[in-house]
Parts: C-alpha cells; sequence; structure tokens
C-alpha cells in the first residue's frame, strides 16, 4: 500500500516537472524564444481551451439559426420563414387554378367547344317583352367583383383602378349600344346547325375592322384556321370575335373603345375563300345571332 502511494506520488510529481521549451532561428541558431513548462500546465490549458469550445459551439446552436441546421431538432413547418413560404405556395397554387379554369373558359369559346343556345335565340323583339330579374345590392356587387377579377386576369392586372363600364348588373343586350364592326354585305349569316357561330361580312380591301363595344383585349393572335384572330372582353359577360384579318392593330391587354380601329379586314386561316370579316358575339358563354343586336350597314 505504501508503495502504491509512493508511485503515485512520484507520478503527480512528475505532473509537475518543469520542462524548458526553446524556440531556435534554424539558419543562425538564434534563441528566439523560451517557455516553462509542465505537464500539468499543459493539461491546463488544453482542458481550458476544450472548455471554451465547447461552450461556443452550444452558445452557437442554441442561440443562433444552426440549429435548424440539426436533423431532428424542431419543425421546419414552425418557422417563421417556412410558414410564410407555405402561405406564398398556397396563394400562387390558387392563382395557377383560377388562370387554368379562365383558360379552358376560353379555349372552349375559341374552338367553339361549348354548350349551344336555343336553336331560336332570343330576338329584340322577345328581350323587350321580358322582365329583367330584380336582384339584391349585394348579388350586384358580388357580380361586378367577380367580373372585374374575370378582366383583370385576362388582361395581366393592367386594369385601372377605377375601371369604365364595369356595370355591376346585367344589361339587356338589346338595351346596349353596339358598333358597327365593319359595313358590308353578309354573305354568310348565323347557323347553329353548321356550327357557324357569326356572321360573314364582305367589305372592300383595307377596310378597318372597329370594336362593337368598350373592353380589354384578351386574346390577339394567329391561329391555323381563323388566320389573324383578336378577341374582347367586354362587360356584361359579353365576348367578341374578329377573325381572318390581314393585320391587327391592338395586342392583348390593351383597353379599346367601341368604334375603335383593331385590325384590318383580310383573307388569313383555312376556313376561308375569300377577304371577309367573320364576326362573332358571345353572351354568358353561348354565342347569339350578331344581326339581332348589330347593324352591319
Amino acid at each position: 500500500m505504501a508503495e502504491e502511494n509512493k508511485k503515485e506520488r512520484r507520478r503527480w510529481e512528475r505532473m509537475k516537472d518543469t520542462y524548458r521549451l526553446v524556440i531556435f532561428n534554424n539558419e543562425t541558431f538564434e534563441e528566439v524564444r523560451s517557455f516553462n513548462l509542465s505537464p500539468l500546465n499543459v493539461y491546463v490549458m488544453l482542458s481550458t481551451l476544450v472548455v471554451l469550445v465547447s461552450a461556443l459551439a452550444i452558445g452557437a446552436i442554441v442561440f443562433t439559426p444552426i440549429k435548424r441546421l440539426i436533423p431532428g431538432y424542431g419543425s421546419a413547418s414552425t418557422h417563421p420563414e417556412m410558414v410564410k413560404i407555405y402561405r406564398d405556395i398556397d396563394s400562387l397554387e390558387n392563382l395557377v387554378k383560377a388562370q387554368e379554369r379562365y383558360n379552358q373558359g376560353m379555349k372552349k369559346l375559341l374552338t367553339a367547344d361549348v354548350e349551344y343556345a336555343p336553336k331560336e335565340p332570343p330576338t329584340r323583339k322577345a328581350v323587350e317583352t321580358h322582365e329583367p330579374i330584380e336582384r339584391s345590392e349585394e348579388d350586384a356587387k358580388l357580380r361586378n367583383e367577380v367580373e372585374i377579377a374575370e378582366i383583370r386576369a385576362a388582361t395581366g392586372g393592367n386594369l385601372p383602378v377605377n375601371p369604365v363600364n364595369i356595370s355591376p348588373r346585367e344589361v339587356p343586350l338589346e338595351q346596349m349600344h353596339f358598333s358597327t364592326p365593319i359595313g358590308g354585305t353578309i354573305v354568310a349569316g348565323f347557323n347553329l346547325d353548321k356550327r357557324h357561330h357569326g356572321v360573314d361580312v364582305v367589305a372592300p380591301k383595307n377596310t378597318p375592322v372597329k370594336a362593337a363595344l368598350d373592353g380589354w383585349v384578351i386574346s390577339s393572335d394567329w391561329t391555323l384556321e381563323t388566320g389573324n384572330t383578336i378577341a374582347i372582353q367586354h362587360t356584361n359577360n359579353i365576348v367578341t370575335f374578329y377573325k381572318h384579318n390581314s393585320v391587327l392593330l391592338k395586342k392583348a391587354g390593351t383597353y379599346v373603345r367601341g368604334g375603335e380601329a383593331i385590325a384590318i379586314i383580310g383573307n388569313t386561316g383555312e376556313l376561308t375563300d375569300g377577304p371577309h370579316l367573320h364576326f362573332e358575339l358571345w353572351h354568358q358563354g353561348k354565342p347569339v345571332n350578331p344581326t339581332d343586336f348589330v347593324d352591319f350597314k
């Protein structure tokens, strides 16, 4: 037992033994610096350094965002930034779905893949005798907001702060004033049985085509069948189409006035056999006979 204590004492005494650490210049062998060290001092310094580094690491993890990089530390969905990102993604998804629904509706209008109106559309006289439907103020306000939102989506948000001609109530077509898109001779009339959803009007070469009502240009492009085609969204759930033009004067997103030139008569597209304007008038998603409401003379 005494011998073991003696060995322990010797080991502790060796820990206190002092050693000299000398730093020499390799070329001149000049002593640059020297240190008096003992194993005990070295052990204490290393232990202190380890404790400081550990404290710094723990502080960085606890008090900085570095902790988010540690697997299993909390849930990413609870972080404010992630919550904001999730909300933005949901908003974008809703906008994409709304735009897809709108695009599908416009595709049906452009390709005539729609539910047909009655074979005998109501004439001006029949509509005049119909009693208008009375709607509440809240219903009218809601309809107005929906119509403005649709036009915003179609025009990329270019609607003015106080848009003109946005009526909060449905107006019968016979009470609306349509400008003549083009004056000429009708060579092909409105015929749902033949899937001819508009009228073909022949006019002199280079005659300008005019907008039938105030509205927003929602499409101004070329298609294989109808050539240079322009479509305008109006109030009262009205859309007009002007097809087979030689030149388009307005771009999508442009606001036009009734009677303003939007194109030049032409003969473009496969479904044509001569210079003319194919004009279509759609109300509430269904084609109606333009001659009942528009004078082409």
